[in-house]
């Protein structure tokens, strides 16, 4: 598979657990979420932001785009934009609130696609379930991700359709916690001290 891809970053959420504090920018560790999500993006990779407010703040870590589909679509939105906007053939994305992705998401996410060619997408999954926020896709996706949203599907309903591969992170399952309310800023610091 070729190099470099869109590394996209899903930050159009409303924050409603947060008090609508946009995730993103929320310190943790001396350090807004964003930037740590970024430390995840390959070497050459383009840095796209999906963010639906304070794109002045996001950009200094990346290109921002906005939802195509206003109204708080949900994650679907963003995918279908980033897949939409991405200048490379492969767009990886990754939710704003997660600041420590397994740090071989991408080559894992990678080899499963090169040993199975045709295939479009593959997902994260682990032991509790799909990590559908998780993925690397063909931008070729763009148009059926657009498609897909006007059905109103969700993210892992519509990757279930186009074939995707769920490849297994059980092993780093600790990886995807996310800041979901204020309650997870503990955690997720002591997960930060420790690497």
């Amino acid at each position: 598979m070729p190099a470099p891809l869109t590394f996209a970053i899903l930050a159009g959420g409303g924050g409603t657990r947060l008090g609508g504090r946009d995730k993103g920018l929320v310190d943790v560790g001396g350090r807004p979420l964003v930037a740590w999500v970024c430390d995840l993006a390959p070497a050459g990779a383009e840095v796209l932001i999906v963010a639906n407010r304070h794109a002045p703040d996001y950009a200094r870590f990346g290109r921002v785009v906005t939802d195509l589909w206003p109204g708080q679509r949900g994650p679907l939105a963003g995918i279908a934009t980033a897949l939409a906007e991405a200048r490379c053939e492969w767009v990886l994305t990754v939710p704003v609130d997660c600041p420590r992705p397994p740090a071989d998401l991408v080559p894992r996410l990678r080899a499963a696609l090169d040993a199975a060619p045709r295939a479009r997408l593959a997902s994260a999954c682990e032991a509790r379930g799909p990590q559908p926020l998780f993925a690397l896709y063909r931008r070729s996706l763009a148009q059926r991700a657009a498609l897909a949203l006007q059905r109103d599907l969700p993210v892992w309903r519509w990757q279930e359709e186009e074939g995707a591969l769920r490849v297994d992170f059980s092993d780093v399952a600790a990886a995807f916690a996310n800041l979901n309310a204020e309650a997870d800023r503990a955690s997720l610091l002591e997960r930060l001290a420790h690497g």
